[in-house]
Formats: C-alpha cells, structure tokens, sequence
C-alpha cells in the first residue's frame, strides 16, 4: 500500500482534476478532493457521481474559497482530517490544487518520501527572512484585523489599515507562536499534520488566524514549527510568480521547461493543455529521469520572462508599454556613437571615421533642413525619411528607429548646437549612446565663414548659450549615456590620442591602433579671432584658452602628418 496521500482544492476545471485524481489512484494513493462550495450543486453532484467508482476518491465537507481568506485553510483541514482518518497507512500528505500536474511517475515521489519518513515539505520563513512580500504587510499581517476583501472590497481593505495604523492597533500573536511565511502547496508527515489538527489550542490558533491576511500561507507554515522534528524550507511543487503576485500559467509549448525543473508537481497548468497532460499522465515511464527537483534550472529563465515583461527589450516600443527613463533599460536597441564638433575642427571626418571603424557614418541627423544620412541617402532602412519635418513631429522615434532598423551596424551621427535640441535628454538618458563633444568646436566654423563680424559676435553667443544648456543636461547625475567632453583647447593638445580613445569605445571588429589622422582644419590666427571676440564683449570660454598671438599655428602643424600611436 501507498504511504502517500493528496489533498486536493478544485474550483474549476472539474474534468482535469478527475483526471489527475485517477492518475494518483492509479499508484494507490488515496485521494480526498474538496470543491469550492461556490460550484454550484449540480455540477457538485455529477462531479461526485462520476468518481464514486474509485473507492480511493473520497469529498470532504465543502467552504468557500476567497483568495486571501481563511476558506483554503478550512478546506485543507477538512480534506486532510479526512484522509487521515480514513486511510490509516498514510505517512506523507501531499496538498495540491485542481491545476497541479504530477510531472514524474507518482512512484518516484512515493519512493522519495519514503527515504525521508520524519521530514516535512513546507516552505517556511519568518516575515523577516521574505522579500515576496508587497505593500509592507509582513508584519503587519499578523497583528491587524482584516474583516474586508483585499479583491472585492479594496477600498475599505485599504482604509481598515490605514485606520489600524493611525490608530496603532495592533493584535497580540498567540503564546509561543512565531510567525511564518511560505507557499500554501506542502507535504507534510502524518505526525506534524496530525499534531496540528489535534491540538488542543487549535481553536484558539484558528480564531487567530481567520483575521490573518492570506492565512494559507501562513498557518500550517507556522504551526508546522511546533511539532515536527525535521523541516526542509522548501515545496515539493513548482509554482512560479510573476511581479505582481500573479501565479505562472503553464501552457503546451512549455512542455520541455517542465521537464528541466526535474519537479514532481508543477502549479498552474492551463487546463486545455492537452499536450501537457498527454505527456505526463500517459507516458511517464520514460518522460523524466529520476533526480533532485531542482526548480533552479529554469529560475534564470522566469527571471528573463520577468524582465522582459517588466522592461520589454531595449529600442522596442509597443502600444502596451514604453521604456521609462527611470528604469535603466536602453531606450534604443543597439550602441551607437554621437559626435558635436568633429566635423568643425576636421575636414574629412566623416569618412575617415567609416575607414577607421566600418561603421555608418551619418552627418548632422538633426540638421534644420533635413536629416543628413550618410552617402547622402534619402530614405533609410526601414522607409526613414530624410524629411525635417516628419523627424521634427517626434524626434525620439526617429532615432529609435534608425536605430531599431540598423541593430547590428554600429551608427554614428554628427551634432551640435545648430540642431534641433529637444533630443538632448533622450540622448542623455539612453545607456547606449556614446557621446563625444568638442566644446566650442563652433568657433572654428565661424572664424572660417565670410560673415560681418557683428554677426559673427551675435551667432557665436547664441550657440555658446545653447551648448551651454545642452552640457547641462548632459552632466545631470541621472544622465545614463557615456559622455566625453574636452573643450576645443584641450582636445588639440593631444589629438591623436583623443582620437584612439573614440575608436576604441566603437570597438569595431579587427579595429587596428589608429595610424593616420583625419585633417584638421587652418587654424592660422584663430586665437586672435577669439581675442577680438573677446575685445567685443563676448566671451567664448566653452572653447577653452587660446594664446591671442599665433604661437598655436606652429604647434598644430606638425599634427598634418601621419604619425603612429602604439
């Protein structure tokens, strides 16, 4: 005979618990079924009618269920009482769900339990040793009263507590009880499961606990304590939850995921999962080897599921959800690199950065009159349209998708104070851009222009101020992108080196030390032309110091000539 006996809660799904029900009745273990008393009598009656030929079937006396309230317990005390007095070899009662699905043969887990008689299945954990708990009710639990519904009744659950803690109330925990957390789906030994319906304070526990908010997990982990003499802190079943408390639903296609756990019972199986209940009622002899349930192989994978359902994927945006730029998820799918003032301080720069790194080098992406694709494109992967004024509608999106639309191809675009500036926070925020800034780099294309020298002090101002603005956002300490900064003065002193520092952050494959240098542009005389600014009452100190005579001309020049970085 079985020394294993199940204890089953169904409320739905009647056909599927038969079916399991005689799946365990088939290995001889005995199995008493309790029926939510919120299924009405005459699907009841015809559920009972069609076990009452299997004599290992029995029902125990019927309470309602509510998620959260003392209903579950009642239920397990009634069906487990049952079993217990009726099936006298019984050593290990197994507690189990309608939705629960045997995962290995049944004989596998009577052996198991065989080799551990005094040891108790439950998983049990002080409210100091949890962190599944939501909403600061570990505790807090324990020593209030809760008369109302959390789901039906939400507003007056929320004010009961809200009242209980204005008002410090607070519940004494009953002599010599600790309380314990842990999930509702435990094995337990006939000794432990039989002290705690037997004992003499029970009506005081149970008096206790009907006030106790979600009591079935939390009064058989507790009272388990009490009595038995070995506990593993851990279930028997696989029961996975995701962010909001809500249990997993296992469906067909997770059949060879179930397998991996090297579970015996997994929890919540969808109850038309044919294929799942084909494989593991039907064909068990050679579904699973027998080995350690170790739900820990497929953790990695729930956690994966979780992220993505909590953070999406980085770049992808959906009517359901967007990426928040709280949360540390890329807001763009795949790194790409930002330049502002390269193409001032050097002539050829955007090509000799695609034959340095192989990537797509676009121009100024946010230019007033159109986007600047490299090659000088009009439309790019994915149908993106060069038009400023389709970019303009929504700025954001129109980098998500050029990103989007070329993940795998590194892009590198050009900017600067002269571009459309509503992108500057997304691109701060987004831990995928690489953003290089020549400050101040905008002097070099104004001295180098044919305006009026008034206008020339006007423009010069004006973009100081917007770069100005722009680094401010830019060095925010939530700013989330990796930002270099050098102004114009320092980054000429050691070009070449700067340089390789960019290439290296590309980390383009086969990428070689840099060995030739993009041209830097005729800067005879720019330090006076910045000390005339001066003169006229600006002050351009985004560029840094520059001496006013032209000593800088000759310490630039030698830099025209290739030279080797090792």
């Amino acid at each position: 005979m079985s020394t294993l006996g199940i204890v089953m809660l169904v409320h739905t799904a009647l056909d599927r618990a038969e079916q399991v029900a005689r799946h365990w009745t088939a290995s001889g273990c005995p199995v008493v079924i309790h029926v939510d008393r919120k299924v009405n009598k005459t699907t009841y009656s015809q559920f009972v009618k069609s076990c009452s030929d299997d004599p290992l079937i029995l029902f125990s006396d019927r309470h309602v269920c509510d998620w959260g309230g003392w209903g579950i317990v009642a239920a397990s005390q009634s069906a487990a009482t049952l079993l217990l007095d009726r099936f006298s070899e019984v050593h290990h009662v197994y507690l189990s769900s309608g939705a629960c699905l045997p995962l290995r043969p049944v004989t596998e887990l009577v052996n198991y339990l065989a080799d551990r008689k005094r040891v108790d299945f439950i998983e049990s954990a002080t409210t100091r040793d949890v962190t599944w708990t939501v909403g600061g009710l570990d505790l807090e639990r324990f020593t209030f009263r809760f008369p109302f519904s959390w789901r039906k009744q939400r507003r007056l659950f929320d004010a009961h507590v809200r009242l209980q803690r204005a008002l410090g109330i607070r519940r004494a925990v009953p002599e010599g009880l600790v309380p314990h957390m842990g999930s509702q789906w435990w094995c337990l030994t006939r000794q432990t499961l039989s002290a705690i319906l037997q004992d003499p304070k029970r009506r005081i526990y149970d008096r206790y606990f009907q006030q106790v908010w979600i009591p079935d997990e939390s009064y058989f982990q507790t009272l388990a304590r009490l009595y038995s003499t070995q506990i593993e802190s851990r279930s028997l079943t696989l029961s996975k939850f995701d962010y909001q408390g809500r249990p997993h639903i296992f469906y067909d296609d997770h059949l060879q995921l179930l397998r991996r756990s090297d579970c015996f019972v997994a929890r919540k199986v969808w109850h038309r999962a044919d294929r799942l209940y084909q494989a593991f009622l039907t064909d068990q002899a050679g579904a699973m080897k027998p080995a350690e349930p170790n739900p820990g192989k497929i953790d990695r994978l729930f956690a994966r599921a979780m992220e993505r359902r909590t953070r999406g994927r980085d770049g992808l945006y959906m009517q359901s959800r967007f990426p928040s730029l709280n949360k540390g998820c890329g807001l763009t799918a795949f790194p790409y690199s930002v330049f502002q003032g390269f193409n001032d301080l050097f002539s050829d720069f955007q090509p000799w950065l695609t034959n340095a790194t192989g990537s797509r080098v676009h121009g100024h992406l946010f230019s007033p009159e159109r986007a600047r694709f490299g090659g000088n494109e009009t439309v790019l992967n994915g149908g993106l349209s060069d038009s400023a004024k389709l970019r303009d509608y929504n700025p954001e999106a129109f980098i998500t998708n050029l990103i989007w639309n070329t993940r795998g191809e590194r892009q590198c675009f050009q900017f600067g104070p002269s571009d459309l500036q509503k992108i500057n926070t997304f691109l701060a925020f987004d831990k995928n851009a690489k953003i290089s800034i020549i400050t101040g780099a905008w002097a070099v294309s104004l001295f180098r222009s044919n305006l009026n020298f008034a206008d020339i002090r006007a423009e010069a101002a004006r973009l100081q101020q917007v770069e100005t603005q722009q680094l401010r956002v830019l060095k925010s300490l939530d700013a989330k992108a990796d930002i270099r900064i050098w102004s114009l003065s320092e980054f000429v002193e050691a070009p070449m080196e700067q340089l390789q520092t960019i290439i290296d952050d590309i980390g383009a494959p086969h990428l070689r030390p840099v060995t030739e240098a993009p041209k830097m542009v005729d800067l005879t005389g720019f330090g006076k032309f910045l000390q005339n600014l001066k003169n006229q009452g600006m002050h351009p100190y985004l560029t840094g110091d520059f001496s006013a005579d032209d000593v800088f001309d000759t310490q630039v020049r030698p830099f025209r000539k290739p030279y080797l970085v090792k």
